[in-house]
């Protein structure tokens, strides 16, 4: 079980350059990667994006790379048309004032275009640094929710184990509801009609189709087969983030309908601690992927 929570830490240096990668993990519904990098690393998105799939399948992922060059091989050239082009104008000029400039190179060298830089730092020369960095990030951010998941999980089965509690509690008090609401319904019965008389058999018949509206029998089966597939999903390699919330949502509803037929005090406070326990799980669950 992973957590989609983590974090993961790189950094490399080379002769020419050094290189940072930082990896954020939050809570979200699906995967989203939110990048932050160097314009000369964007080529390499889509192979970013990739290996941190492989990582996280759900969550949202800030990716932040950090490049700090530190040796530009920076080249620098005269423009010799721009000068040609300049040396005109300034004689333009000149005729056209009818006086003489005494241009100099300083005139020269501060118009536009002039001198040329250009830089030999293509994104190919940082793709070792970049990759090695991601790499070491990665396994960080892994780890990291590795250990997240393993806590959560640890939790989810304690509260589990609360749930499983309450079903078997729940249990043991089915038949007596059973009775209790029998004999409840025969009083009443009574009570109305006194000394008139009244035909048993359709007051148990009244009473058995009452007793199977009322009845919590399968609720509780069902309950435990959901808590079965809880288990066996908490022990899955594989992400289990969604099938655990649904789950959540079907034991829910058998909770409920139990409390709401149940007339025993002692159930009732079991099923308000299932109900407890059972919040507290889907606010673990919101946090697995």
């Amino acid at each position: 079980m992973k957590s989609m929570t983590g974090y993961g830490y790189s950094e490399r240096v080379g002769e020419k350059a050094q290189l940072s990668v930082e990896l954020k993990s939050y809570n979200n519904r699906f995967l989203e990667i939110n990048h932050n990098i160097n314009y000369m690393l964007a080529p390499y998105e889509i192979e970013i994006d990739k290996a941190i799939m492989a990582v996280a399948k759900r969550g949202r992922v800030d990716v932040n790379i950090r490049l700090k060059v530190l040796e530009n091989e920076m080249v620098v050239h005269v423009d010799e048309g721009a000068v040609r082009a300049y040396a005109l104008a300034f004689e333009q000029i000149s005729a056209a004032a009818s006086r003489p400039l005494d241009m100099t190179l300083a005139d020269f060298l501060s118009q536009d275009g002039v001198l040329v830089t250009t830089r030999e730092d293509e994104s190919e020369s940082y793709r070792p640094l970049l990759f090695e960095a991601l790499e070491g990030a990665l396994v960080q951010l892994k780890e990291s929710k590795a250990r997240e998941g393993e806590a959560t999980k640890a939790d989810l089965l304690r509260l589990g184990k609360i749930i499983a509690e309450g079903q078997a509690t729940l249990g043991e008090h089915a038949d007596e509801l059973e009775t209790l609401l029998k004999n409840q319904l025969e009083q009443r019965f009574e009570e109305m009609l006194g000394d008139k008389g009244w035909d048993e058999s359709r007051i148990l018949q009244e009473i058995g189709v009452l007793l199977v509206r009322y009845s919590i029998h399968e609720e509780i089966k069902r309950l435990g087969a959901h808590l079965k597939e809880y288990f066996s999903l908490l022990e899955s390699d594989e992400p289990v983030g969604k099938r655990l919330d649904f789950l959540c949502q079907e034991m829910n509803r058998e909770i409920n309908t139990i409390g709401s037929k149940s007339q025993i005090v002692a159930l009732n406070m079991e099923v308000v601690r299932m109900k407890d326990g059972l919040e507290n799980i889907r606010e673990q669950v919101r946090n697995i992927e």
